[in-house]
This record gives C-alpha cells, sequence and structure tokens, in this order.
C-alpha cells in the first residue's frame, strides 16, 4: 500500500473536514427549506404550486415560453385541450432556439 506525505496527509483531512462541514451545512439549509415550504402551507399557500414558481424563476422568458409552446402542442395532440397552440407562442418559442 502506498502512503501519503504528511503534507499531503494534512491537506486530504482538511478537505475532508471542509467537506464534511459543508455537508452539515447543506443539511441544515435543506431543514431550513422544509420549514419555510411548512410555513407557506400553514398559510395557506399551496407548496407544488411554490416549487413550480421557483423552478420558473430560474429560467429566462424565452425558455419558459419555448416549454409552454411544447407543453400545448403535446397537450393537444393527446386530446387534453380544444385549443390549437397559437403560432404566436410557438414561433416565440422556436425564435429561442
Amino acid at each position: 500500500m502506498t502512503t501519503l506525505h504528511a503534507s499531503a496527509q494534512n491537506q486530504l483531512r482538511q478537505i475532508v473536514e471542509q467537506l464534511e462541514r459543508l455537508e452539515e451545512e447543506k443539511k441544515a439549509i435543506a431543514e431550513d427549506i422544509r420549514e419555510k415550504f411548512a410555513e407557506a402551507k400553514a398559510l395557506g399557500f399551496d407548496v407544488k404550486a411554490l416549487r413550480q414558481v421557483l423552478r420558473l424563476r430560474k429560467k429566462s422568458k424565452a425558455d419558459r415560453e419555448e416549454e409552454e409552446a411544447i407543453l400545448m402542442t403535446y397537450l393537444h395532440a393527446l386530446g387534453m385541450i380544444d385549443e390549437e397552440p397559437s403560432t404566436s407562442s410557438m414561433m416565440t418559442a422556436e425564435a429561442a432556439e
């Protein structure tokens, strides 16, 4: 088995300890997020809708419009909506590509 030099051992130990601290912080932040969603739910907000809002806010307007145009096309093709997707929203989505 190969052994590491003392300086490499120290660096490895520091990295592992830093990663452990970050994992603990991540766990604490995840708990804070769960609590905030619970608070929102207690106030009467729909948690699924909030999660979708957060997901959509991460995207650009063009990406959101493209996603919506594709979704509407699929829903129409499956007979889940009566109206055909508007060509303006589809053109906007195509322009974003």
